[in-house]
């Protein structure tokens, strides 16, 4: 049986009588990147601050490369952690903060000089190594945090939630260097989001946390396309939900609540008996598509009371004619049609 690089077995956390961590297990392959996804709240900063040693696991135990790091201090790790702030010093130059930790090591002048001048140059902030934090921008500031991080040729890399504070451009770019660098260096990598566009993007896998608990783990591919439940399917892009008995579909389960994607759903070219008739309500322009919400004909002909989204190709858009009050007939592809038991949760804050 092969063993895990990075195993979490049964931790739990409890803060008095608040359980932050319920009995999580995960296992985690060696140079894998894994996100670990959930709303705000959810326990998964708690849990990375544990594998960091700044946190003590009410239970559980915590084994890295097979030796257990459970009860160990945070220097004896072999663990750096890259902080939503950055946690520069702000009296220290780049170079000097790149050099802090390493000097933590015991490490030659002249050892510490090439680290540094190797990892400015991963991050191509070479030309910044004598700026202090102030005279960066958040996205060198970032980079700089990162640097510092894996200069220390940790056993684990752990990132907490490290693009939040940046615009949306720079989060894109440097989401690509983030994953650039991991494969390079060929880290453990272990990121806390609450963003599922970063998880998607940049993840081997993702751990679906939901109150203090793992709901889901898997590929993006397998989140996206199979979750579990429904607050796996609705935290994970954006879905429909609905009851089966809306639609004469060959589904005998009359109890189970539908879900599709709004890319799955198919506007016909013109009338069919076989599509659900339906009006559109709003079409909000996105550049390459348009996001259309419309209110369905359900099996007894009244108009639905939610509105149904689907993405369509602004192209094709266009050729239809669609706009607002237009009425259309769909068609919901049965195998893109998600079912879940009714009694799950639908609704969950988003984090």
């Amino acid at each position: 049986m092969r063993q895990s690089y990075l195993s979490i077995q049964g931790v739990s956390k409890r803060f008095g009588l608040f359980a932050a961590l319920e009995h999580v297990s995960i296992e985690i392959d060696k140079n894998e990147f894994v996100c670990l996804l959930g709303p705000s709240g959810c326990g998964k900063t708690t849990l990375l601050r544990m594998l960091a040693g700044l946190e003590q696991p009410t239970t559980g135990r915590m084994i890295v490369d097979g030796r257990e790091i459970t009860s160990l201090p945070p220097a004896k790790r072999n663990i750096a952690m890259m902080f939503q702030s950055y946690a520069l010093f702000p009296n220290l130059t780049a170079a000097e903060n790149i050099a802090f930790g390493l000097q933590e090591k015991k490490l030659s002048k002249k050892e510490i000089a090439a680290k540094v001048e190797e990892a400015l140059d991963m991050v191509d902030l070479t030309h910044a190594a004598a700026k202090y934090p102030a005279q960066l921008s958040g996205g060198q500031q970032q980079r700089i945090a990162l640097a510092r991080a894996i200069a220390l040729s940790p056993q684990v890399l752990l990132l907490d939630e490290p693009l939040s504070a940046l615009d949306a451009k720079v989060r894109q770019k440097l989401r690509r260097e983030i994953r650039r660098l991991h494969e390079q260096f060929g880290m453990t990598t272990v990121m806390v989001t609450h963003d599922q566009d970063e998880a998607l993007t940049m993840a081997d896998k993702i751990v679906v946390m939901n109150h203090g608990e793992v709901v889901q783990v898997g590929t993006p591919e397998e989140i996206y396309n199979t979750p579990v439940n429904p607050f796996v399917a609705d935290f994970i892009g954006a879905i429909n939900f609905f009851s089966n008995s809306c639609f004469d579909h060959p589904i005998a389960d009359q109890t189970k609540l539908l879900a599709i994607r709004p890319e799955h759903i198919r506007i016909l070219e013109q009338e069919s008996e076989f599509g659900i008739p339906a009006h559109i309500s709003e079409l909000e322009f996105r550049g390459a598509f348009y996001r259309i919400f419309l209110r369905w004909q359900d099996a007894t002909g009244q108009m639905s009371e939610e509105l149904l989204t689907l993405d369509v190709l602004a192209q094709q858009a266009r050729r239809l004619g669609l706009s607002r009050n237009k009425k259309v007939w769909l068609e919901l592809p049965l195998e893109n049609l998600l079912a879940f038991e009714q009694s799950a949760t639908t609704t969950e804050e988003r984090g």
